[in-house]
């Protein structure tokens, strides 16, 4: 049962609170580091093919399909608010990874993307996964502002298995940081620091997104179809291809598809 203490607070409260929850599993998951020097690279795969499908699968039933909903009972269209926020968000996000230097985990530093800069490999890893976290607190936050529009389609529920599925696969995102760090050769305390600090933009992106839809509520269906664009954005560029850069396809595909079922599941039983 959801306590009285989170739902009788406001809806950017609640996902505040919410997204520290996902930063802190990003920082518990960063722990690992003080445990092992290194993961198996076929588990480190399988990860990022689980936090893939979390994603996929929260995109749709978390966010497009409640955008289509919403949109339908306000008499609109069901559709266009959906595909403008979707391709929107896609747009943003390649258009951030234009801008910010950084840098895949597992690729030379002669690939780095973004504007050049002379930026340590340390600090461009970090940055490519905080740009990928942009999304996430996003989506939560949008999630969480949509309870004040009291449509059928967004439930306290539903925002909450939407954190709790991110949360989870935050966890393998952490560690993804500061495991490959701790491989080059950096201490463990800072590879901790560097891999926590990449979850950090979530609770700033959530108070940011649920501000907005709730003060300006007719932008709900398009920021709800953002995040969703916005995170698929970042599954198909950078998840995909890193879980696969060492050809373990069957490991990978096999971690996406436990993720996305564990997201429906969520979001699902939760509703």
């Amino acid at each position: 049962m959801i306590g009285s203490s989170f739902t009788n607070q406001s809806h950017i409260i609640q996902a505040l609170l919410a997204t520290t929850f996902t930063y802190l599993m990003t920082a518990l998951g960063a722990a690992i580091v003080f445990l092992f020097k290194t993961i198996h690279r076929k588990i480190l795969d399988g990860m990022l093919g689980f936090a893939a499908g979390v994603m996929i699968a929260a995109s749709f039933w978390s966010l497009l399909a409640p955008a289509i909903e919403m949109s339908a009972a306000t008499g609109h269209s069901k559709w266009i608010p959906a595909v403008v926020g979707f391709l929107l968000g896609g747009l943003f996000l390649r258009i951030a990874d234009i801008i910010l230097p950084h840098l895949h985990a597992g690729f030379p530093m002669n690939e780095a993307e973004g504007v050049h800069t002379k930026w340590q490999r340390s600090v461009l890893l970090v940055l490519a996964i905080t740009l990928h976290n942009i999304p996430e607190g996003l989506a939560v936050g949008v999630a969480f502002g949509a309870l004040s529009a009291n449509i059928p389609s967004a439930t306290m529920a539903g925002a909450i298995a939407l954190a709790l599925g991110i949360g989870i696969q935050n966890f393998p995102e952490g560690a993804a940081v500061s495991i490959p760090l701790r491989r080059e050769g950096m201490s463990r305390l800072k590879c901790f620091w560097y891999g926590q600090l990449s979850g950090l933009v979530e609770p700033f992106a959530a108070v940011i997104g649920a501000a907005a839809v709730i003060y300006i509520q007719p932008i709900l269906p398009y920021a709800l179809s953002f995040a969703a664009g916005a995170m698929i954005f970042v599954v198909i560029e950078e998840l995909i291809p890193e879980s696969q850069l060492e050809k373990n396809t069957d490991i990978s595909t096999m971690g996406a598809m436990i993720g996305f079922a564990l997201m429906m599941a969520l979001d699902v039983a939760f509703r």
